[in-house]
């Protein structure tokens, strides 16, 4: 990315890709901020902002052009540059991700699994293997891995944490309930679930 966006806007820019993405399958070619706004339930001035940093200019009283913006968001966001990911941790929660074909659409290209269940591993997820995760460090090095997505147990998320950052590993994607220890010079994106949860509940 050319610009620094901050993660509020990346998700909504996310947001607005799955939206024109409805919009090409139903043959639909323009789309204005109003009707983007009004399904995300947010302020159509919001949508006119994050737009214009990606220098994509609507039509007078049509919108915006739908494959066009479409290409603009996954531009400016790197759809288009792969980065290769691990699975760290083969349970439900690491099967469901492996199985989520759609992460290739965003540029995310995951290889495979790793754990350390024995009736797990030299096992396949949606065509990807499970490995014993001591091979880990080797396959990530053979592989060029950018990304560790972690979805171990609790009580395990430090040790493996540790475990990715001697195997030299940069980014993690934290699915664990678990605030981990890194050096500075590794990145952790804590998907926090519950808390997105909680958000969403409070008021019910």
């Amino acid at each position: 990315m050319d610009k620094k966006i901050s993660e509020k806007v990346i998700n909504r820019l996310t947001l607005y890709h799955c939206i024109l993405s409805d919009y090409i399958t139903a043959n639909i070619e323009f789309i204005s901020s109003k009707q983007i706004a009004q399904l995300l339930k947010i302020d159509d001035s919001q949508v006119r902002k994050d737009i214009n940093l990606l220098n994509n200019s609507g039509k007078c009283r049509v919108g915006y052009i739908v494959k066009e913006l479409k290409a603009s968001i996954e531009k400016t966001l790197g759809f288009k540059k792969t980065k290769k990911a691990f699975i760290i941790g083969a349970g439900n929660l690491g099967s469901a991700l492996a199985n989520y074909d759609n992460f290739t659409d965003y540029g995310l290209n995951i290889i495979s699994l790793f754990d350390n269940d024995k009736a797990k591993i030299g096992k396949t997820v949606n065509g990807k293997k499970i490995f014993n995760i001591k091979e880990l460090p080797t396959l990530a090095k053979e592989n060029g891995i950018d990304i560790a997505i972690l979805t171990v147990p609790r009580q395990y998320a430090q040790p493996t944490a540790d475990f990715l950052v001697a195997a030299n590993i940069k980014y993690i994607w934290n699915f664990t309930p678990t605030v981990l220890a890194v050096p500075e010079d590794t990145q952790v994106w804590n998907e926090n679930l519950m808390g997105n949860f909680l958000q969403f509940t409070y008021n019910i």
